[in-house]
């Protein structure tokens, strides 16, 4: 009885290891689901535009909504309608990776397996409400935070760690390994590729990491290597002699000394000719002199040359 009873249950163990087994998906199998939804993502773009898109996502996406953000601009709700992202409630569970400022661990290729089994999940809150966030109704077992990335949406483009639920999950996938599945999100919005061109290296390095220390690690070498942005003042008078005017090309300099040049010719030539006119202003008044004697006309006529002389010194002047 006793061998018996022992028989049965390790029958049953292996029914229940057997069902686990086939609950989750191996690491070949994903892959080619997500090359498989990366191909009908490509195909649904060239098709019509009232067809509906068939994309089965090879794990599952969520997102707690809080109402913060403008409908029209939150690109989570605009994944629920695509029906690529699932709305949860307050106080449900969530099994997959978490993100969530409240979260102590950083999201690393450590977390592969996590992301292939159970999925992502975000929330949906404003960064200047997360004090009134109720981050404690949002449970689950895998909380995690993001490492430095910049934006790229409209909202917050260029600033550090404030990005979208879309970015979110693209910076997940990246990260893990599953790129293809960051691209079918991003391809959603037109804005999506400037994501990944702004923050190819950091992903990259991200994604070479073996644990959560070698990212730790990476952002600090990154964060350390980073130039200081410098402020330049558009109405600083001294800023050109420092630095180039980035509104006037480099050639406007050299025009202007060109330009410099011809003039300090011009107003020599202008010396050598005014060098000249004391001896012929003397004759000419002899001249005219001699014609007042002779013909007793006191209004003498003008040189045109003397002139003339006579206006470019006074324009030289």
């Amino acid at each position: 009885m006793g061998r018996k009873k022992q028989h049965q249950n390790k029958s049953a163990a292996e029914g229940k290891d057997r069902r686990h087994r086939m609950k989750g998906k191996s690491l070949e199998m994903f892959t080619d689901e997500m090359h498989e939804a990366l191909q009908a993502s490509i195909q649904h773009d060239g098709a019509r535009d009232g067809e509906e898109p068939k994309v089965k996502f090879p794990c599952a996406l969520a997102m707690w909504e809080l109402g913060h953000c403008d409908p029209n601009k939150c690109t989570g709700r605009k994944l629920v309608r695509k029906g690529l992202v699932c709305n949860l409630k307050l106080n449900q569970r969530f099994n997959g990776l978490i993100l969530s400022p409240m979260g102590t661990k950083y999201v690393s290729p450590c977390d592969r397996e996590i992301v292939t089994q159970s999925g992502v999940a975000v929330i949906d809150c404003s960064w200047a409400k997360l004090e009134v966030t109720p981050f404690n109704k949002m449970r689950g077992s895998h909380p995690r935070l993001l490492p430095y990335l910049v934006a790229a949406n409209p909202v917050n483009y260029g600033r550090p760690c404030k990005l979208s639920c879309v970015e979110a999950f693209a910076a997940t996938f990246c990260i893990v390994g599953f790129q293809d599945l960051a691209v079918i999100l991003l391809r959603k919005f037109k804005w999506g590729k400037v994501f990944l061109d702004l923050n190819k290296c950091l992903l990259e390095k991200y994604a070479a990491c073996h644990s959560e220390e070698e990212v730790l690690n990476v952002e600090r070498e990154y964060l350390a290597s980073k130039p200081e942005e410098e402020d330049v003042d558009p109405f600083d008078v001294d800023s050109g002699r420092l630095c180039s005017n980035p509104n006037r090309p480099t050639w406007a300099n050299e025009q202007d000394d060109d330009s410099e040049a011809e003039l300090d010719k011009t107003e020599d030539d202008s010396d050598e000719d005014a060098g000249d006119a004391p001896e012929n202003h003397k004759e000419t008044c002899e001249s005219e002199n001699d014609d007042e004697d002779e013909t007793g006309d006191n209004s003498p006529v003008p040189n045109p040359q003397q002139i003339w002389k006579g206006a470019k010194k006074r324009i030289r002047n």
